[in-house]
């Protein structure tokens, strides 16, 4: 069955893809160049490259702490690489830090990281271990839905807590300590960033390129990973691995260690990626649901939107300059923007749900008339869990102050102020509303707005 992709009106047809896809790059590292995924990569380049053209599928990894429940939109850089590389036949391992994140990573800072309760970087650790595994089921089905099934490698969640709680201090510094070498660990941008600003660094902080040098070396000796992926902070910390594996692998030089660093990601404004008025944007559905996520993306200024669909995409590029051109012809319609929002929506999500986020977004923040029957409301909604029960004794402000959890003086004031928007026609009240009848949709549905963000839907009974 063909299958198509949606862009406003445009159609690419899905066996044009397929053929697109295979033609459009060499090798795996043609393909993520030609995205914009590749900042640095470490010597002897030339031996990767003939690894893959070879056919070689070497083994990769890419790790996160558990500084946070959930990881964030800054993490997806590293993660694409590992993806597009898994559904091209290659293992890769996504590392947790359960032990990493005890110490804290000075890269990219200017200050320590506050200490986490234990519990909370056990749940962390949990956490993120469950995204990723999910990140790499979800992307395999994404890619087999856009492009053509993978030929998925295995891809394997570790915590590096599983080696380090068995490593003794003394041990440790006895059979690794003389291959570590200060002057090189003074060196490195992380440290003497943070040296020469003044601020210092604890020896904890200090000691972390350590620890992921050592993961590395653990990760190329039991489970031959070859090749290590971050941002490009983690460059100093990477070759530290490289080093070390060259210094403890007799077989380093006919088997070496390579780095992969991904640029820095920023906004044509020069906003940090990943940010929405200074809070991070998380993968994780329940910290930052769907149509959230919809709307950051879809919010993409027209100068960045060609960058963000090569890089957090799986769509061949050929059709994206496709659907570029279309968004050229009308920019008036966004359908570049309305695109991308769908596509990282059904990666990081599960396929389909770009279109419900597409369709609730619609409902909340469009300006038109809401059309949709009650049923198709209350599933959209109650699967993106923001559906909220009411009952119909409940006047608008008692609604108000239940969702937003406001006074009854702020709700009113809200009200006179013209903030407050309600039902299908997004009508105005400038006062409470005891009897809500009229404004719901099937005698049974509210769509009820505070300002320009705040959107609550409730199913009246």
């Amino acid at each position: 069955m063909a299958c198509f992709l949606r862009t406003g009106r445009l159609r690419l047809h899905g066996g044009i893809r397929q053929r697109w896809y295979s033609a459009c790059s060499e090798t795996v590292l043609d393909e993520l160049r030609a995205r914009g995924l590749v900042q640095q990569i470490s010597e002897p380049v030339d031996a990767l490259v003939k690894q893959l053209r070879d056919g070689k599928r070497p083994r990769l990894y890419c790790g996160a702490d558990p500084t946070a429940a959930s990881l964030h939109l800054g993490n997806l850089m590293p993660l694409m690489v590992l993806l597009h590389c898994y559904v091209r036949g290659h293992d890769v391992v996504a590392l947790v830090g359960g032990a990493t994140g005890r110490v804290g990573d000075p890269s990219g800072r200017s200050t320590e990281r506050a200490a986490l309760e234990e519990a909370t970087r056990a749940d962390n650790v949990r956490r993120i271990g469950a995204q990723f595994k999910r990140f790499f089921e979800n992307g395999r089905a994404y890619h087999g839905s856009r492009v053509a099934p993978a030929q998925s490698g295995r891809a394997v969640v570790v915590d590096n807590l599983d080696w380090w709680k068995d490593v003794g201090l003394l041990d440790f510094l006895a059979r690794y300590g003389r291959h570590i070498r200060v002057q090189n660990m003074l060196g490195r941008e992380s440290v003497s960033a943070r040296l020469s600003g003044g601020s210092g660094m604890g020896f904890n902080e200090f000691a972390y390129q350590i620890l992921q040098a050592y993961d590395f070396y653990h990760l190329y000796k039991h489970q031959d990973v070859t090749i290590q992926v971050g941002g490009g902070d983690q460059w100093g910390n990477i070759t530290a691995g490289i080093d070390l594996i060259g210094r403890l692998s007799p077989g380093a030089a006919a088997n070496p260690a390579f780095g992969v660093t991904v640029p820095l990601l920023l906004t044509a404004s020069g906003a940090k990626f990943g940010k929405s008025a200074g809070n991070a944007v998380f993968v994780d559905p329940e910290i930052t649901p769907s149509y959230q996520l919809y709307q950051f993306f879809v919010n993409t200024a027209d100068a960045d939107v060609a960058r963000f669909l090569r890089l957090f995409t799986m769509l061949p590029l050929p059709a994206i300059d496709e659907a570029l051109a279309a968004h050229t012809a009308a920019p008036q319609r966004r359908l570049a923007q309305h695109l991308l929002a769908r596509e990282v929506v059904d990666l990081l999500h599960g396929v389909g749900c770009g279109n419900d986020a597409e369709a609730i977004s619609e409902v909340l923040f469009s300006g038109s008339r809401v059309n949709l029957p009650a049923g198709e409301l209350l599933r959209l909604f109650s699967s993106a869990g923001i559906l909220r029960q009411a009952a119909r004794s409940a006047s608008l402000v008692d609604l108000m102050c239940t969702a937003t959890g406001s006074s009854r003086a702020d709700a009113r004031r809200k009200l006179s102020q013209g903030a407050v928007y309600l039902g299908p026609d997004r009508s105005r009240p400038a006062q409470d509303i005891v009897d809500l009848s009229p404004y719901l949709i099937e005698d049974r549905v509210l769509l009820l707005r505070v300002g320009k963000q705040q959107c609550y839907v409730f199913h009246i009974q």
